[in-house]
């Protein structure tokens, strides 16, 4: 599953669909810029962007980053503040009393957990820190240390209390790992936090994590997003939606792996048998109205391959997904088979 250390494949940003400077088009509402406010800071182990277009909004970036820097703490397996390291600590012990944050964000985990039937996992901590996919000391586990810690990953062994509002892992040794949520949640937080501050419109990214508030000040239309080609380096893209007010998370298998003896191993993790899935899915790209629901969601469906994929997403509302093959065929759920503009030819769009 996704971790802190979140390389996980970006999606790129295009303020005009057609290609256009921003200089060269017309600000279509006096009330925004065309040169945003901005600001760049390396946390969780990424590259987090901020953009606020709104005239006198400048000073919000200032409690957007602390609102970031908090939660990211608070989330962050070994940090001085951490919550989840205290949880883990305790775990087969006692309950741990929680922040009302990391409550919810909890509460949100074990949701996905049993929608996905465990696919996604919270509490696949002891597995993701056996492989340390992303880490200097990444490495492939002896199937012996494997079979040791799968009895641990189970979900339904996380009790939560709301009324005391504690977290308690049944067994002992069990980890939480929020990794594959926390950057969509602390997304959904700065976008709560710009709108109680009058902003309007702006461009949220966690690496990678992506939510476009309102619309192109340059153009007045729906924000273009590229889609990141999975097989190439950040920055070159398949094709381009038209989204506003709305998260796009990806999940891909080729920017974090390990590579052992001529294999490559990802690092989204099959909490059944310990290693990472295996299907025809190269990457996948989530549209929701919220980023933790993406965020969970993009692990979740990647599990389930491209025909168990779409079939999932089909079942939900306000949820689109793209999936990138391995063989570079590109799938659309039934919401974005009008809108979907492939922009590079080594790729075509198979109707489903």
């Amino acid at each position: 599953m996704k971790k802190k250390l979140a390389f996980v494949i970006i999606i790129l940003l295009f303020i005009n669909l057609a290609g256009c400077n921003q200089g060269q088009n017309k600000n279509t509402n006096e009330n925004l810029l065309t040169n945003p406010y901005k600001r760049t800071e390396f946390m969780m182990g990424t590259i987090v962007n901020l953009k606020i277009y709104d005239k006198d909004k400048e000073t919000v970036l200032d409690a957007a980053f602390k609102r970031m820097e908090t939660l990211a703490n608070s989330i962050t397996v070994n940090e001085a503040s951490s919550e989840v390291d205290k949880i883990n600590d305790q775990a087969g012990k006692q309950p741990v009393k929680v922040s009302k944050d990391i409550f919810e964000l909890i509460e949100t985990g074990l949701d996905y957990s049993e929608k996905s039937a465990g696919s996604f996992d919270i509490s696949i901590g002891p597995l993701t820190n056996l492989w340390r996919i992303g880490f200097p000391d990444a490495r492939k586990p002896s199937q012996s240390e494997i079979n040791d810690v799968l009895p641990l990953i189970d979900y339904k062994q996380v009790k939560m209390n709301k009324e005391e509002q504690t977290v308690f892992l049944n067994k002992e040794n069990m980890q939480l790992d929020l990794g594959a949520i926390a950057k969509g949640f602390i997304t959904d937080e700065v976008v709560e936090l710009l709108k109680k501050n009058g902003v309007t419109t702006a461009i949220i990214d966690l690496g990678g994590n992506i939510f476009v508030m309102g619309k192109s000040p340059s153009s007045g239309e729906e924000w273009g997003v590229g889609i990141q080609d999975p097989f190439l380096s950040r920055g070159e893209v398949i094709g381009v939606i038209r989204e506003s007010n709305k998260s796009i998370v990806t999940s891909g298998i080729y920017e974090r792996y390990l590579k052992v003896d001529e294999e490559t191993y990802h690092h989204l993790l099959n909490p059944e048998d310990g290693y990472p899935f295996n299907n025809d899915i190269a990457g996948v790209s989530v549209i929701t109205k919220k980023s933790m629901d993406g965020d969970a969601l993009s692990t979740a469906i990647f599990s389930k391959g491209i025909d168990g994929g779409l079939k999932f997403v089909e079942t939900m509302d306000d949820v689109e997904a793209i999936f990138v093959s391995k063989d570079k065929k590109i799938y659309l759920t039934s919401g974005l088979k009008e809108t979907f503009e492939v922009t590079n030819s080594e790729f075509e769009v198979v109707n489903y």
